[in-house]
């Protein structure tokens, strides 16, 4: 693995000059000129004029100048589809290896998401930077930093492109490419983790869960969950922890833990700590630094040069499409508590490309952020501008109220006798009063947001609530073929996946 240098200018300098010696402009800016230079002879930096750029005095403005902003359909139909053929030197230097397969949430078709030795060896970095961080946390037990981990992911046997390149989950990449001095530690170790077949996959792990000294647990919560469910009910122990006393962390990311918590808690057989991290199929985009963090950090320092573009309805429409030339702020712009979109430039070719989160800024001087929910994510069929984050915290609320463990919920919204409604969709195995549970989440959400209970009392004339077993949620899925770490439950349902959804509620099927 290479050694990453970085110049850091002297703090005496620094204070002399009343500069930060690590602001977060600089620190942008020095990432943006070493992808431009590393890429300015690709064809991507050719037909955008990357030395122009670099020679300007001004390079984040003239980069936003002179380069668009791609969303994923036109990134791929313009560059990336290209290097499927195995065309070099497109949007980053050389031939791509592999792709990271991604549909998001609500696409119908796979996204081929470019993954270079660059990007790997970035988020290598970024993983151990992580792993030193919890040092600093107090109620860690430090013991368990030399234990097991059990990374839930995708399968790591790929498939082969007809250009000799390789596709799969970016969680199957990341564990088929994990260095040499990682598989001591590493579960469920690579015959388990090159299945394919979730269920065989979880099977497995439960049959060898009493072999293995866990101390961390990596992966998205519901899959998790299940994970701990199948092997406390299988060795018919009352928590996880008469399984593996020394798990301490839960490293999630990629969907907000709210919602999982009080189940995930009931599986515990004492407290351990949770982190944070925000990976995505583009790069390692931040994690927790801190114990008691109000959001995750970003990682200005490594790769990745960040746009943040004000999510309002001048710069999106109605069904969560980014305008042509939206406003866009850098780092050293945002505003803490407001709404962005996140756009990324990598070194795996994604050149101010719109990933379709929404983030907002806890902390504006440390950078840290919480994800919000997804530019297509949100319900505001009359004005309500109903976030994800909203939905979130209702459901939270409601979970502690009712005692419940509310793992998967998913919202949709329709006409309804000449106005509009709401319909939620919640999974819980708990006993609770439908209407009751409607009533609470509809109080929350009015306090929550003024939007929301302005148009409940105008065109948003009725909520709906119908409560279902977890399973029902875990079945769509797993129809949908999209069982596994990679995949989370879409917080709101429109299109042709609602569509599937209806049918699948109705009949079983899609």
């Amino acid at each position: 693995m290479a050694t990453i240098i970085e110049f850091k200018l002297p703090k005496a300098l620094a204070a002399a000059l009343r500069i930060p010696p690590n602001d977060p402009r600089r620190q942008q800016i020095r990432v943006l000129k070493k992808l431009l230079k590393k890429a300015r002879f690709t064809e991507f930096g050719q037909h955008y004029r990357f030395d122009e750029i670099l020679l300007s005095k001004n390079p984040g403005k003239k980069f936003q100048e002179l380069v668009p902003v791609h969303d994923y359909n036109k990134i791929y139909q313009e560059w990336w589809m290209k290097t499927l053929d195995g065309v070099p030197d497109v949007a980053w230097p050389g031939k791509i290896k592999y792709y990271a397969l991604s549909s998001g949430t609500s696409e119908a078709a796979s996204k081929y998401i470019p993954v270079t030795r660059e990007l790997l060896r970035s988020n290598t970095v970024n993983y151990l930077r992580q792993l030193l961080s919890l040092i600093r946390y107090e109620d860690a037990n430090k013991r368990a930093m030399t234990k097991g981990f059990l990374m839930l992911g995708g399968a790591t046997d790929l498939k082969k492109g007809k250009a000799g390149w390789y596709a799969g989950d970016l969680s199957g990449i990341l564990a088929k490419k994990r260095p040499f001095w990682f598989q001591t530690f590493y579960k469920p170790g690579g015959r388990i983790a090159a299945m394919t077949d979730w269920n065989q996959k979880l099977n497995e792990i439960v049959e060898h869960a009493r072999e293995w000294d866990i101390g961390y647990i990596v992966g998205v919560p519901a899959w998790c969950q299940m994970c701990m469910e199948m092997v406390i009910d299988h060795y018919k122990v009352s928590n996880i922890h008469e399984i593996w006393p020394n798990f301490s962390f839960f490293v999630h990311g990629g969907v907000a833990f709210e919602p999982y918590k009080k189940g995930f808690e009931k599986l515990l057989g004492k407290p351990i700590v949770y982190i944070e991290n925000y990976l995505s199929s583009e790069g390692f985009i931040g994690y927790k630094t801190r114990e008691h963090a109000r959001g995750m950090q970003l990682i200005l320092n490594n790769n990745i040069f960040f746009e943040f573009v004000p999510f309002d309805n001048t710069n999106f429409d109605t069904e969560g499409r980014i305008v042509d030339n939206p406003e866009v702020k850098m780092v050293h712009e945002v505003e803490e508590g407001k709404e962005y979109a996140l756009l990324m430039s990598t070194n795996a070719g994604a050149w101010r490309y719109l990933i379709g989160d929404t983030i907002k800024f806890a902390d504006v001087e440390k950078c840290e952020v919480t994800i919000t929910g997804r530019t297509k994510h949100y319900l505001s069929l009359t004005g309500e501008h109903l976030s994800v984050e909203n939905m979130n915290k209702a459901v939270e609320l409601v979970s502690e109220e009712f005692n419940i463990s509310i793992p998967e919920y998913t919202v949709v919204g329709f006409p309804y006798e000449n106005f509009f409604a709401h319909k939620w969709y919640v999974a819980t195995n708990d006993p609770v009063d439908p209407a009751q549970l409607k009533k609470k989440i509809d109080g929350h959400l009015r306090l929550l947001n003024d939007d929301y209970a302005t148009e409940r009392d105008s065109a948003l004339k009725e909520v709906f609530l119908q409560v279902l077993p977890e399973e029902k949620f875990m079945k769509f899925m797993e129809i949908k073929g999209k069982i596994g770490s990679q995949h989370k439950f879409p917080r709101v349902m429109k299109g042709k996946m609602l569509e599937e959804w209806t049918r699948f509620i109705e009949t079983g099927t899609i």
